[in-house]
């Protein structure tokens, strides 16, 4: 995971983010996006993408000029050097080994343990722990399917883009009509995942909820990192090898 500058001196942290929701309607928030992978991006041993970077994802053969352009810049960044891994979300879980190869971004398991500066942590997007809320696992189960998939991605792309739309807005009617706390993670969840993976940090997006928890996994003191969305500023767990903290990222100079 470590990356060692022309100097020799390892670069300063490992970035966190998630829930971008890139779409061309909110272009402030893809051009801040643009700015932080060509800024501060640019000096991190790497980055981790935990989930909807992407509003829709409708497959790897849309040459949708915006999303074009965002693969562009991530391509831009692995160029330098900097290794960027990519989780499916609920909205961009059909992202393949096209956009890997667009983009030089490796995909990677939800969940995933890595080792980060000798700690063991667990990555996940955080839609799986919401167990609460039934309808929504029911689909996820579904649209995770294979099957499912490959009979998705032989449709027309008007199709998929006409099928996407009305997802998007059978899931505001969801979100609208569901208590938050049935949306939010299921503590007993975090804590199954956690222990099966014998960790004692956990990060994750999907709730928009960012905030640092302290918990208690087999009798030790743990963390639940949640990672905020992208609205209306930048959301970003920088983690250094003896400290971690959640920012706001807005731009400007770096």
């Amino acid at each position: 995971m470590l990356r060692e500058s022309v100097c020799g001196v390892e670069a300063l942290a490992t970035l966190f983010v998630s829930d971008l929701h890139l779409d061309a309607s909110a272009p402030a928030m893809a051009a801040l996006f643009g700015q932080f992978l060509s800024g501060a991006a640019r000096d991190a041993d790497a980055l981790y993408i935990l989930g909807d970077l992407f509003e829709v994802w409708i497959g790897d053969d849309d040459a949708d000029p915006f999303r074009n352009a965002i693969c562009g810049e991530l391509r831009q960044l692995t160029a330098a050097g900097v290794p960027c891994f990519v989780m499916h979300g609920n909205r961009d879980f059909l992202l393949g080994s096209g956009f890997e190869q667009r983009t030089g971004c490796r995909l990677i398991d939800d969940p995933t343990l890595i080792d980060l500066y000798g700690r063991r942590v667990l990555l996940s997007h955080g839609d799986a722990l919401c167990t609460q809320d039934r309808p929504y696992q029911q689909l996820r189960a579904n649209v995770r399917r294979p099957r499912w998939q490959l009979r998705f991605l032989r449709l027309p792309l008007s199709t998929r883009l006409a099928l996407a739309d009305s997802a998007r807005a059978g899931s505001r009617r969801h979100t609208g009509q569901t208590a938050a706390m049935i949306m939010d993670v299921t503590p007993t969840a975090v804590i199954s995942a956690m222990q099966a993976c014998g960790v004692q940090t956990l990060i994750h997006g999907h709730t928009h909820r960012p905030d640092i928890h302290g918990l208690e996994v087999d009798r030790l003191p743990a963390q639940r990192i949640v990672l905020g969305a992208w609205h209306e500023q930048g959301s970003v767990l920088r983690w250094e090898r003896h400290s971690h903290a959640l920012e706001h990222y807005t731009g400007g100079p770096e």
